[in-house]
């Protein structure tokens, strides 16, 4: 079964969605729309009442709130029906954070809580909480923002590998759609992450002639025809909007 996008333009050149169920890797530079994205994917299911997550390793889940409140995903609404979740399972909080978070939002947002401060979480601690709300939610999106913040191991880069590996087949069995969004800035260094996810795409942010162009590239989608090629990406009022092929 396949399942909109909520990516205006995406669905047409990955044959009608994404396979449900399955986990993605959503790669690119700063300023390429990663964010922008994962909220698209959720809010889309969400509209039609598929609970989605939002698990933030970086940045605080009110600031993404804020952030994409400029779009039209009705993000405030889907949050009071509890049909978009929020959970906080960065590094570090600011002084204070935990009791503004109850006095602010707490009544309509649902936000978890972050591990020992200082200290980036393990794959088996963000897997555990994330399973905790699927199971308790009935999460059937998720959005994991980012892998870059998750504590793997380095000391040893195969163990690294197999850690990597391990959490996403993990992520596969909890029977939703997930995409993991990561700061890789070069589509041609391929990773364990990318050979483990079902599909991959990388958005782009280059100078492009006299202009700034975004653009994403579907690298990997298993079970898919689709091309690679390279298609314009614009901001509109909704979102992200793929337009036509760079030539």
């Amino acid at each position: 079964m396949r399942i909109p996008s909520g990516i205006e333009g995406l669905d047409d050149i990955i044959q009608g969605g994404l396979v449900a169920d399955r986990v993605y890797l959503l790669s690119g530079p700063p300023g390429g729309g990663k964010t922008t994205f994962g909220m698209q994917f959720l809010s889309q299911g969400a509209t039609f009442g598929e609970v989605g997550l939002y698990v933030t390793l970086l940045e605080s889940p009110q600031n993404v709130i804020n952030d994409m409140s400029n779009y039209a995903m009705n993000v405030a609404t889907l949050i009071k029906m509890k049909k978009l979740l929020f959970a906080d399972l960065g590094p570090r909080m600011e002084y204070g954070y935990i009791d503004d978070l109850h006095e602010v939002i707490n009544s309509d947002y649902e936000v978890g809580y972050s591990s020992v401060e200082g200290e980036a979480p393990s794959p088996a601690m963000v897997f555990k909480e994330i399973a905790a709300y699927v199971s308790e939610y009935n999460v059937k999106r998720l959005v994991i923002d980012s892998m870059s913040a998750i504590r793997f191991s380095t000391k040893d880069h195969s163990l690294e590998e197999k850690e990597m590996g391990r959490f996403i087949r993990n992520l596969k069995n909890l029977g939703c759609t997930t995409i993991i969004l990561s700061e890789m800035t070069d589509p041609n260094s391929y990773s364990t992450e990318q050979f483990a996810a079902h599909g991959v795409l990388f958005l782009h942010n280059f100078l492009y002639g006299k202009k700034m162009t975004r653009a994403v590239q579907v690298i990997k989608m298993r079970g898919t025809k689709h091309h690679c090629d390279m298609m314009e990406v614009e901001f509109t009022d909704k979102g992200l909007a793929i337009k036509s092929v760079l030539v």
